[in-house]
């Protein structure tokens, strides 16, 4: 009774930063290798994505430059905040993501850190990167969109 439970699909952390920088191509759900401290440190919301990439290397992939605060109440064996972290994807995964990657000149992203069934999960999207114009019409649009949502509401 005391313990909360988290949420099943409950997010924890988004890169909002992601979509306004890349085109989003494709989405894979990945599991995460973590430290007892920084599932902690999880619950308690301490994450960001925003400068997070994934780079492979020996057959496996890897989060690299995501910070995961350490947890408050740790001792010595606290987790170092933005160390690589290993991603759980089946090896055919790799493969594909890795030679995708190589010919197209893309990018994997994280996108969304969250708990599934009691376990984190990472959302990494498959990105193309936006050029500056690209990016003004993505804000031109999301004002478009917002003006007409506020003049339907005062409509009604």
């Amino acid at each position: 009774m005391g313990k909360k439970k988290a949420d099943k699909d409950a997010t924890i952390a988004t890169n909002r930063v992601a979509f306004h920088n890349y085109f989003i191509l494709e989405t894979v759900e990945a599991g995460i290798q973590l430290a007892g401290t920084e599932i902690k440190s999880l619950r308690e919301g301490g994450a960001n994505l925003r400068e997070g990439y994934v780079r492979f290397g020996g057959g496996e992939a890897f989060l690299v430059n995501v910070h995961i605060s350490p947890y408050e109440r740790g001792h010595s064996s606290n987790h170092e905040a933005k160390r690589e972290r290993k991603l759980l994807l089946h090896k055919a995964e790799i493969v594909r993501l890795g030679i995708t990657i190589k010919q197209k000149g893309l990018t994997l992203v994280p996108l969304r850190l969250y708990w599934a069934r009691n376990r984190v999960k990472l959302e990494i999207g498959l990105a193309k990167g936006k050029r500056q114009y690209d990016k003004r019409e993505t804000i031109a649009a999301k004002d478009a969109r917002r003006e007409m949502d506020r003049a339907t509401k005062t409509r009604l």
